[in-house]
């Protein structure tokens, strides 16, 4: 219908692109893409979950974001091959921690495909059950409202229900290393 007014519609990223005047312009290599993304400063959080047996999982994730204020509405996007991939698809809600500064440990945890990675780990349960990490910066535990595929991907919107706020600083991801957010100073 927009189109029948002249203005172009939304679209699809997953729709060919069709280039004005037949120009073929050449898409960036994923190495490309990837030096570019190690350009963005961004925190480190642990997105949880518990399974269809009622075992928490997580993930860590460096694409979180802030959707509104009002309604409370967060985002996070998860790669399909992630071992907690399948046990978001199932919930109806997660957890998300930012990591403080002196975390570092429970980021490498995190980031493995570990089948285990909240043994002897310090979590406890959000008010719907959603595992939040002790020592985090900040959690919040939130309903899941959409489910997005984007290819490789799935990108969770999900409205808050629940926040603890700490007085720890955070961790800060750039360029693959990770630093203190108080003095940016490499952990």
């Amino acid at each position: 219908m927009l189109s029948e007014l002249g203005t172009p519609g939304l679209g699809s990223a997953f729709d060919p692109s069709q280039q004005s005047g037949g120009e073929n312009v050449e898409m960036p290599s994923i190495e490309d893409l990837k030096e570019f993304n190690r350009k963005f400063v961004t925190g480190v959080t642990v997105v949880t979950t518990m399974d269809s047996a009622d075992q928490p999982r997580g993930l860590a994730v460096s694409a979180y974001m802030p959707i509104s204020l009002d309604p409370p509405l967060v985002a996070v996007c998860v790669q399909n091959t992630s071992s907690t991939y399948s046990s978001l698809f199932e919930s109806e809600h997660l957890g998300i921690n930012i990591i403080a500064n002196t975390q570092r440990p429970v980021v490498d945890r995190f980031a493995t495909k570990s089948d285990d990675k909240f043994a002897g780990l310090d979590w406890h349960s959000g008010p719907e059950g959603s595992p939040l990490i002790r020592g985090s910066a900040a959690s919040i535990e939130a309903e899941i409202k959409e489910r997005f595929r984007a290819k490789t991907h799935v990108l969770i919107v999900a409205q808050v229900s629940y926040l603890e706020v700490s007085s720890l600083d955070p961790m800060v991801y750039k360029a693959a290393k990770f630093y203190d957010g108080a003095s940016l100073a490499e952990i």
